[in-house]
């Protein structure tokens, strides 16, 4: 069995950051530090979703950001204004683990984030009160992957870190500790 290189931020996290979390927060052991479970990726072809040419792009720009390929993702109720039924294909989810999610946690903060025009930082307000955070993109084009000259039309999309965190302070801790920029004050 080849032995498993770790990435720098997870190497970064078994090394520094779990021990300064047990210490900020009185844990008795490692094991009781929060630590990233899993990254949710979710994309939809917004109001071109009846559009199955507009599906078929957004499965192929998430398989290009993630490395992964994502599965299809159906709606749960009609919508007359997008004329979307019911069970419709209406975008595509990645969910990722172990290397791919540090990789693109490393790529997601050092790479995307700063590409954002006029970007602050990540807002305050998007924890869920469980340790998960939710990051809204308005434009994949921050992805080095993706070619803007190859874009037909804009998509956002949603990446929700999933953490062990049992609160919303030990999940903001977390993700501090791991260089997720957070806007400075009450946005």
């Amino acid at each position: 069995m080849a032995k498993q290189i770790k990435l720098a931020l997870e190497q970064k996290y078994l090394d520094e950051i779990r021990f300064a979390l047990v210490k900020e927060f009185g844990y008795t052991s490692v094991m009781q530090a929060p630590k990233l479970e899993k990254i949710v990726i979710n994309m939809t072809a917004g109001n071109e979703v009846s559009n199955s040419k507009a599906i078929e792009e957004v499965m192929v720009e998430l398989a290009q950001i993630t490395g992964q390929k994502p599965y299809q993702t159906t709606a749960k109720k009609s919508l007359a204004s997008w004329k979307l039924r019911e069970g419709m294909p209406m975008g595509g989810k990645v969910t990722l683990r172990r290397e791919k999610m540090w990789s693109f946690l490393t790529k997601l903060i050092n790479v995307a984030l700063p590409r954002v025009r006029d970007f602050n930082g990540t807002s305050l307000k998007s924890f869920d009160g469980r340790g998960n955070y939710a990051i809204g993109i308005k434009e994949e084009i921050i992805f080095p992957e993706i070619s803007f000259d190859k874009i037909r039309k804009l998509k956002g999309m949603d990446v929700i870190l999933v953490t062990t965190a049992k609160s919303n302070k030990e999940a903001f801790a977390l993700l501090k500790h791991l260089g997720i920029p957070f806007a400075k004050g009450n946005n």
